[in-house]
């Protein structure tokens, strides 16, 4: 029997009412609560629990309090990454970003799809769906990147965007849903 983990990871429609799948989220709610509530001198670029937490985090990435992520352990994170504060990443799915993109105050990254079926919903079915950002990019504040997703290296996101579809390299995308800004 594969377990509700095995399924998130697979990519297929798991229960993220499950019990190891809540005691995950509660080790990154412990490193997460100890990044953003250590003293600045102390934390440093990234609370060394958080780090331990990631699938891989570069030497020299900088993550501003408060930051939130659902698991951790699906993000990887390039060098020279940095995150403005109130960045959240729910991180059901891999995501991936790659080496100097930086991301504006309160960035989302949204992994989990959620059943349209409420009877469906009501029972804590979701799919999760990996978000891949390249190099060089920037995210403007406010952005939301949903599931699925993937960002092109040195790529724009203008801030307040909601990106629905992939992006491609050197675009520029703004609005709701984003789309390519014209010159």
């Amino acid at each position: 029997m594969t377990s509700e983990r095995m399924k998130m990871a697979d990519g297929e429609w798991y229960c993220c009412l499950d019990p190891e799948l809540e005691a995950l989220r509660q080790k990154a709610r412990n490193a997460v609560h100890r990044h953003n509530t250590m003293p600045p001198d102390e934390r440093g670029a990234l609370a060394p629990e958080l780090r331990a937490l990631f699938a891989s985090a570069a030497g020299d990435i900088f993550i501003e309090a408060p930051f939130h992520c659902s698991y951790g352990i699906n993000i990887a994170l390039g060098e020279g990454v940095y995150f403005n504060a109130g960045c959240t990443i729910l991180d059901t799915a891999p995501v991936r970003i790659g080496a100097r993109t930086m991301f504006g105050p309160g960035v989302h990254v949204y992994c989990a799809e959620h059943a349209k079926d409420p009877k469906m919903r009501f029972e804590g079915l979701e799919i999760a769906k990996p978000v891949t950002i390249g190099e060089d990019v920037w995210i403007g504040g406010g952005a939301i990147i949903l599931a699925g997703v993937t960002i092109g290296d040195r790529a724009i996101v203008g801030a307040g965007s909601v990106v629905t579809r992939d992006v491609a390299a050197n675009a520029v995308v703004v609005g709701n849903p984003a789309r390519v800004m014209r010159r």
